[in-house]
């Protein structure tokens, strides 16, 4: 069972062993392409129409892994439990499946999936280290055949080699089992935090996953309002990756966030970002360092901003 991240090698080979009999060997695998560019929100979807892992379904982050937007809520709300577990079936995934998420290469939109899996109560779940671009690196097979869920049953293996075809699936949130557990964090609970000076204290750790310039409250192009949230501290995402878009080691990720945390519990920690999105890729790199326990501030900086009473800093 993959839970944090999957290199390329072994997803090959998970995904060999699929056609090589049935469970455990042959045991379910969906795939999941979660390629996007904020400033071209149709891209991701032409990419994966260009070539994609073999029997990988697209997921869209605007329409399938966030709920729709309000005058309230940030750029990327959460979806709602049941319109969450409405889309994981229609892609294919159920309770007994492994699930591989990937994007074009740093994990930034697939560990969006990663997370909302775990905040269904599934483990089953990994990043693919270095994304697509890596998978290509390895010279694997890539397919331009546009895979549906419904047409399953039917779809031919032959073009697949190597992968699974998606199915309509029946997805049922399951009980957390705390190798699964993923909580978020509303604006209303971290206004109070704000108000009570936790974050000034050792009861709760802010980090924020956007860059310093951004956090600074310079070169914001993204949102109509600069800075950060009082007490906050930084921490981009982009620390967590080596070259060509791979996770650092677990040694030293965790190297690294014992730095962030300065003292602080990992259990403490309160991961947000712009939207709510690349967040997701420091609460999956407290995973790999082995710092579990972190949550998530889904609405962000964008939901924040939303209210001009709610107070802001800048500066580093």
């Amino acid at each position: 069972m993959y839970t944090t991240l999957i290199e390329p090698s072994e997803l090959a080979e998970l995904l060999q062993r699929v056609h090589l009999g049935p469970p455990p060997i042959g045991a379910r695998v969906s795939l999941v392409d979660c390629r996007f560019d904020l400033s071209r929100p149709d891209w991701g979807a032409t990419a994966y129409a260009a070539g994609h892992i073999p029997g990988a379904v697209y997921a869209h982050l605007d329409h399938d892994l966030s709920g729709p937007v309000t005058p309230e809520s940030g750029r990327h709300p959460l979806p709602s439990r049941e319109a969450c577990a409405a889309t994981l079936g229609r892609l294919g995934v159920d309770a007994s499946a492994q699930v591989v998420a990937y994007d074009q290469g740093n994990g930034a939109y697939a560990a969006r999936l990663w997370w909302l899996l775990r905040w269904m109560g599934h483990s089953r779940v990994a990043v693919l280290n270095g994304g697509f671009a890596a998978w290509q690196q390895a010279a694997l097979p890539v397919s331009t055949a546009p895979v549906s869920p419904r047409r399953a049953a039917g779809a031919s293996r032959d073009s697949l080699r190597c992968a699974p075809v998606a199915r309509l699936a029946n997805f049922e949130r399951a009980p957390a089992d705390g190798a699964a557990t993923a909580a978020a964090v509303t604006t209303a609970e971290l206004q109070g935090m704000v108000g009570a000076g936790d974050l000034s204290s050792a009861r709760r750790a802010l980090v924020d996953a956007r860059g310093a310039d951004r956090f600074a409250g310079q070169n914001e192009t993204i949102d109509p309002v600069a800075g950060h949230i009082p007490g906050a501290r930084n921490h981009p995402f982009t620390r967590n990756l080596a070259a060509g878009g791979h996770f650092l080691g677990a040694a030293e990720l965790r190297e690294q966030w014992l730095r962030t945390l300065d003292g602080r519990p990992p259990e403490t920690v309160i991961a947000m970002c712009g939207s709510g999105v690349t967040a997701c890729h420091n609460l999956l790199a407290l995973e790999v360092a082995g710092l579990p326990g972190a949550c998530l501030y889904a609405g962000s900086w964008s939901e924040w901003i939303r209210d001009p009473r709610r107070p802001i800093a800048v500066g580093p």
